[in-house]
This record gives C-alpha cells, sequence and structure tokens, in this order.
C-alpha cells in the first residue's frame, strides 16, 4: 500500500511540475481575510521571485473566543496556471505571533477569573490555493493554509490549525 501511495504521489508532482504557469505580476498588496480559531484579517504582500515563485507576506490580527493574537507569516509558493485568468498555486513557510488570553473561571473557585500567561510563539504553515486574475489589476484568491505550532506558548506549541481565507490584492 506505500508503494502505491508513493507511486501516485511521484506522478502528481511529476505532473505538477510539467503544467505550465503564466506570468505573475512582480508585486501585490492587499487583505486576507480568514477564519480559523476566530476572524482575522491580515495585511498582505506579494513578491514575484523568477517567473513561477513568488514571495507572500501576511501580517495579521487573530479573534477568538479564547485568545488574540498578532502574527508574521512568510510563504514560498509557486504558482500554475489553470485556464485562462485563473491559477493554483502551492507553498510552505512559517512565522511567528504573540498571544494574549482571556481570563477563565479558576478550577478551585468558578467566581474568580484566572488569569493565562500570553507569549510568544512559532509555527511552521503550508499552503495551497487559487486565485482569479482579472485583466484589470486585481486578484482575488481562495486558499488553505494548515499550520503547527513548533515552539513557544504551551496553548500554541504542537497545535494543529486550519486557516481557510479570502484574499483581495491590488497588482502592481
Amino acid at each position: 500500500m506505500k508503494t502505491v501511495k508513493l507511486i501516485a504521489f511521484t506522478m502528481l508532482m511529476a505532473l505538477a511540475t510539467t503544467v505550465q504557469g503564466q506570468e505573475i505580476s512582480n508585486h501585490a498588496l492587499g487583505l486576507r481575510l480568514g477564519d480559523s480559531d476566530g476572524f482575522g484579517a491580515e495585511i498582505s504582500y506579494q513578491k514575484a521571485i523568477g517567473r513561477y515563485g513568488r514571495i507572500e507576506l501576511d501580517l495579521g490580527y487573530r479573534d477568538s473566543r479564547q485568545f488574540d493574537a498578532v502574527k508574521l507569516t512568510a510563504l514560498y509558493q509557486t504558482v500554475y496556471s489553470i485556464d485562462g485568468i485563473f491559477n493554483w498555486y502551492y507553498g510552505f513557510g512559517g512565522g511567528a505571533g504573540s498571544a494574549s488570553f482571556e481570563p477563565i473561571p479558576s478550577p478551585n473557585n468558578p467566581n474568580i477569573a484566572q488569569e493565562l500567561d500570553g507569549g510568544l510563539f512559532v509555527f511552521v504553515a503550508g499552503d495551497i490555493g487559487v486565485e482569479c486574475n482579472f485583466d484589470m489589476p486585481l486578484v482575488i484568491s481562495l486558499d488553505i493554509r494548515p499550520e503547527i505550532g513548533v515552539l513557544g506558548y504551551k496553548n500554541f506549541d504542537n497545535k494543529f490549525d486550519f486557516d481557510v481565507a479570502l484574499g483581495i490584492r491590488y497588482q502592481f
């Protein structure tokens, strides 16, 4: 069974590398709005690296019931053309952030709020998505960014997060 999975994965990667990509814009700046553990907004910047690659930097704020966080994410993405104005892309990277937590009831006395310490955290991330690249300098994207904490505050260390977001960017 492992051999079949390995062959299927190899064939998929070979197909992905033979698909021709279209030219991507040199710069794009906009917003990435998503939801994972709470609504979040990110200022997103993309810079072309070569013909089919780009770097994406996102600085964002995440708001949930348990915590508020500020995080910076950096990703390298490879972009491929699907048909006409549509592209798909995948990438990898990581980031860091800082979180502050909402007080929770104390286990000993529910009338007393227990303060949780916030702190810095580090994570690795993947990214896969599709985008619509209009004739005007506007691109709209939908992507999925799985993240896993690797270092930092105990609530983020080894925690898996599945971030889905809609992006809108101006290309220049």
